[in-house]
């Protein structure tokens, strides 16, 4: 049993290793990377870098990204504030204190 799982391992390193010439090795993308690029491009209004990190994994974990960094960007700016994460997010949103 481990000598079919060596032969796999050791073919899947191999294949990985020989490409074809011209071909360009593309690296994954986490969501948190695609998600930060995705927001950045939203600001400044790039629709190819949206679209670039919209490709890079599937909506749901994009969505889960943005989210993610929506929590810690209003967690950072309410600790540099010194005022609650709630009265950050209503402020950010325009919305009338609570």
């Amino acid at each position: 049993m481990f000598d079919t799982i060596r032969r796999y391992t050791a073919r899947l390193r191999t294949s990985e290793r020989a490409q074809p010439q011209g071909t360009v090795e593309r690296r994954a993308h986490n969501l948190f990377e695609a998600a930060a690029v995705y927001v950045a491009a939203r600001v400044e209004d790039d629709q190819d870098r949206i679209e670039e990190a919209a490709a890079w994994v599937s909506p749901e974990a994009l969505s889960f990204g943005v989210s993610e960094l929506a929590c810690r960007a209003v967690v950072a700016l309410a600790r540099e504030r010194d005022e609650s994460p709630g009265a950050v997010a209503r402020d950010l949103l325009g919305l009338p204190a609570a």
